[in-house]
């Protein structure tokens, strides 16, 4: 089966040894590894680190059956911002132009967001008789409606009126609609207008586990001492992008209550973006929060193995709440109990499967009183911790999870090949 992946603003395999893949990633291995072929269609643009990786559409050979192409882009210094839709213009112009020069694939698999790349994945899929899934990442442009103050979302609707049009076009031009959770799902098919077929079903994020050498381990190690982390502490830890999707404003005023509260905390939360100057500022007098910035998979695996507890700070935004993000998943894989503000669907994962505490967004005192709870208790934060850890091997595993991911999109690229006479031929 000949797949292509259309996915930006992820790490790639070319990135570094240590940058940790994500979805796109982790499934263009496992194809790979059972011996389809891949071609990842991205933006020469490093989203994580805002660097160009190559100064010109680039394509990048990484065996028989794997190459990854860089459409060349504007650079972009903040996530919200007119250079970052410039960004998105020209890898979809691009997309447009070179695809047409590439054997046609079996099927094509491509994430929302960006809304720019979906609409021309959909429009290659018609004009060359392809079936596109449109895999449903994040719910553009409606969380940028709900970023703006309530005074002023009606205007953005209408600002955003294009956006919307094209996350319809998307999702009505596609074959079939996937997604993280079954509530973004039904969020692509409320767009494409239609009832679910048997192809559209959710995968949640899958993630797979890395197991640290010694020398790994050690060198890791070495690098925490040296940033700061404390001995003997009950860490609490955070990846993510320190942006406006996490509320750790929240987290900082917490961080004072339990400072004074005689029992030992540090929260190590790890990341970069456009908020991280602010934050650095507002926790610097306080010296259990450490923002040591963007961090390799290494330093990740280390911190989790050193850590009581992983959070989850997220905004209660439809995108989130109707969401399943990675980082609790990721959480999951190394036995970390979740501390999380959102409602929806993770609030009922850790409720029905103990593997955490849900806290009142925006309230430090509802913040600071689950983490004494935890920290007070021992042993049902074990129970969590066990819990969190059977949770991940049973749901989450990638190659279980990107497996029948794989399997699905050989059934739909079957379905969307005929022969002359008629006869569905398979892949």
């Amino acid at each position: 089966m000949r797949v292509w992946l259309v996915t930006v603003g992820e790490p790639l395999p070319i990135d570094g040894k240590n940058d940790r893949l994500l979805r796109a990633g982790i499934l263009a291995s496992i194809l790979v590894e059972r011996g389809h072929d891949v071609l990842w269609w991205t933006s020469s643009f490093d989203h994580v680190r805002k660097r160009q990786r190559c100064g010109t559409d680039t394509t990048k050979v990484l065996g028989d059956r794997y190459r990854i192409t860089m459409l060349h882009a504007v650079a972009y210094r903040n996530n919200i911002s007119l250079a970052r839709l410039l960004n998105h213009r020209d890898v979809a112009k691009n997309f447009r132009r070179f695809s047409e020069l590439e054997r046609e694939p079996d099927v094509i698999l491509c994430s929302l967001p960006t809304l720019e790349l979906c609409v021309e994945a959909v429009r290659y899929g018609k004009r060359n008789g392809v079936p596109v899934v449109i895999d449903v990442r994040d719910l553009w442009p409606d969380l940028f409606v709900e970023l703006a103050p309530a005074w002023a979302r009606g205007i953005a609707k209408r600002v955003l009126a294009p956006f919307f049009g094209m996350a319809r076009e998307a999702c009505q031009g596609a074959k079939a609609i996937v997604g993280v959770t079954p509530e973004f799902v039904a969020w692509g098919l409320g767009n494409a207008k239609r009832a679910a077929t048997e192809w559209d079903r959710d995968f949640p994020m899958g993630y797979r586990r890395i197991d640290l050498s010694s020398q790994e381990c050690d060198e890791a190690l070495s690098r925490w001492r040296e940033r700061g982390i404390m001995d003997n502490a009950f860490k609490v830890c955070f990846f993510g992008t320190i942006g406006h999707q996490f509320d750790l404003d929240t987290v900082i005023d917490a961080s004072r209550m339990l400072k004074a509260n005689g029992r030992r905390y540090q929260f190590v939360l790890c990341g970069s973006g456009d908020k991280l100057a602010q934050y650095r500022r507002k926790s610097e007098d306080y010296p259990i929060v450490l923002f040591p910035g963007w961090v390799n998979r290494t330093d990740i695996q280390a911190l989790m193995s050193l850590s009581s507890v992983g959070l989850a700070p997220y905004l209660n935004k439809p995108n989130f709440t109707m969401n399943l993000p990675n980082k609790p998943v990721e959480y999951l894989s190394a036995g970390l109990p979740i501390v999380s503000s959102l409602s929806g669907v993770l609030a009922k994962f850790i409720s029905e499967y103990r593997c955490g505490i849900t806290y009142e967004e925006g309230n430090s005192d509802s913040l600071a009183e689950a983490l004494v709870r935890l920290y007070d208790d021992r042993e049902e934060l074990r129970t969590m911790a066990e819990n969190a850890k059977a949770l991940y091997e049973k749901s989450f595993i990638a190659e279980r999870v990107y497996g029948e991911m794989i399997e699905h999109l050989r059934r739909i690229a079957g379905s969307g090949k005929r022969s002359m006479n008629g006869e569905t031929i398979g892949i």
